[in-house]
């Protein structure tokens, strides 16, 4: 309800009944509750909170009145669009469309929920900087939007404005965005990442390059989620350890030194990473403990 600093967490609100939030680094949040509403507040000045207006909100606000929204994503760098799926499966985008990326074949920016053609099954969606990355139920993957540093993974450097299938692989498990890059695992356990690699956050060994078509990371097999920063990757292993790569010059890897890496590299020795996440500038990730 004010524009005041914290630099501790705050509640908002007293409600006890929210389950996923994503936070854009242009200063939006968008957050979904048990019962399925979406909410969302702050920065606004390209429609981003999807209320039909540019007027900033410093407290959440209701989008419409439906109860059937399964997952949002608000980008981690650089980002004023917001991509929702609901519980039918289908996806719905708003906010800029400088380069296409709400993939509805033109340029014009949306201030309120725009069904992204009239395809269901759509199983998760992550917005990058002005692009967007997403996996139909069917283990197929889509891009779209920006493609400067080959991160829409079609093997060039072209911007689409509409949803474009990767390949004709139906394996795709999960995938996070960067600002210009993806990673993303498969079924079997594979990471693979494509795009902007100046900053190592490809992984591949290979600073200063980059990479228009999906590459695979080593050979293992046991790579269990992604959680990609602005210019850099973090990922977490089936064995419950957390792995890093990328840009890194004020710590974002977690290491203990400020050095990029293009390689992955262990965050400390925990076996017990459960999520993780990254922002344009900083990292943060959950761990569990058993209870007996």
């Amino acid at each position: 309800g004010n524009t005041t600093l914290r630099s501790s967490p705050v509640q908002v609100g007293t409600l006890t009944n929210w389950k996923q939030v994503s936070a854009g680094a242009s200063g939006v949040i968008s957050a979904i509750k048990t019962d399925g509403t979406l909410w969302l507040w702050g920065y606004n000045q390209y429609g981003q909170l999807g209320l039909g207006d540019i007027t900033y909100r410093s407290s959440p606000v209701q989008l419409g009145t439906l109860a059937n929204w399964k997952q949002v994503s608000a980008g981690p760098a650089y980002s004023s669009t917001v991509a929702a799926i609901k519980t039918d499966g289908t996806l719905w985008m708003w906010g800029s469309n400088s380069s296409g990326q709400l993939g509805l074949g033109d340029f014009n920016d949306r201030s309120s929920p725009v069904q992204v053609g009239s395809l269901t099954g759509w199983k998760q969606v992550n917005v990058g900087n002005s692009f967007i990355a997403a996996i139909k139920t069917n283990g197929t993957l889509w891009t779209w939007g920006s493609n400067t540093e080959g991160q829409l993974g079609l093997g060039n450097d072209v911007g689409i404005s509409s949803p474009v299938q990767i390949g004709t692989l139906t394996n795709w498990k999960q995938l996070t965005t960067g600002a210009r890059h993806v990673a993303a695992i498969k079924n079997n356990g594979t990471l693979w990442t494509w795009g902007r690699g100046y900053e190592g956050q490809l992984g591949n060994g290979i600073p200063f390059l980059n990479s228009s078509s999906p590459i695979q990371i080593g050979s293992l097999t046991n790579w269990k989620l992604t959680g990609c920063g602005g210019y850099y990757t973090l990922a977490v292993k089936t064995d419950g350890t957390l792995w890093g790569w990328g840009e890194n010059i004020n710590g974002y890897l977690g290491l203990g030194a400020t050095t990029d890496r293009s390689s992955p590299v262990q965050v400390g020795s925990l076996t017990n990473w459960k999520q993780v996440s990254g922002g344009q500038d900083h990292s943060v990730g959950v761990t569990f403990t058993d209870i007996v």
